[in-house]
C-alpha cells in the first residue's frame, strides 16, 4: 500500500495557474492508477482526474476538462495536477488517491490510499 502526500496548493487569483504534486511512498506505486479529487466546503468529495499506471490513459471531470492536466513520473513516485485558467469554483481541498485494482473507478473498495489534502483557493 502506498502513502500519499500532496503539496502545491495556495491562494491565487482567477485565471492563474497552479501545479499540485502528490508524492507517493512504497514500491508498488507504479502499478497503481492514480486520481485527484476535491472537496469544497459543504459539498461532497468529487472526482477531478485520473491516470492509469503507465500514464497512457487519462480521464477528467467535465468541469475541469481542457483546463487541468494530470501526469505522473513513475521514476520519482510522483503524480501532478496542472491547473490552468483557475476559477473561484475550483476552490477546494484537493486530494490524491491510489487505486491498485486496475480500474479507473475510484470507489471505497478500489481506493487503497488517500493523501491529507492541499488547499486551493481562487479569488475573483
Amino acid at each position: 500500500q502506498v502513502q500519499l502526500v500532496e503539496s502545491g496548493g495556495g491562494l491565487v487569483q482567477a485565471g492563474a495557474s497552479l501545479r499540485l504534486s502528490c508524492a507517493a511512498s512504497g514500491r508498488t506505486f507504479s502499478s497503481n492508477n492514480m486520481g485527484w479529487f476535491r472537496q469544497a466546503p459543504g459539498k461532497e468529495r468529487e472526482f477531478v482526474a485520473a491516470i492509469n499506471w503507465s500514464g497512457a490513459s487519462t480521464t477528467y471531470s467535465d468541469s475541469v476538462k481542457g483546463r487541468f492536466t494530470i501526469s505522473r513520473d513513475n521514476a520519482k513516485n510522483m503524480v501532478y495536477l496542472q491547473m490552468n485558467s483557475l476559477k473561484p469554483e475550483d476552490t477546494a481541498v484537493y486530494y490524491c488517491a491510489a487505486n491498485p485494482y486496475g480500474t479507473m473507478s475510484f470507489t471505497p473498495v478500489t481506493t487503497s490510499a488517500w493523501g491529507q489534502g492541499t488547499q486551493v483557493t481562487v479569488s475573483s
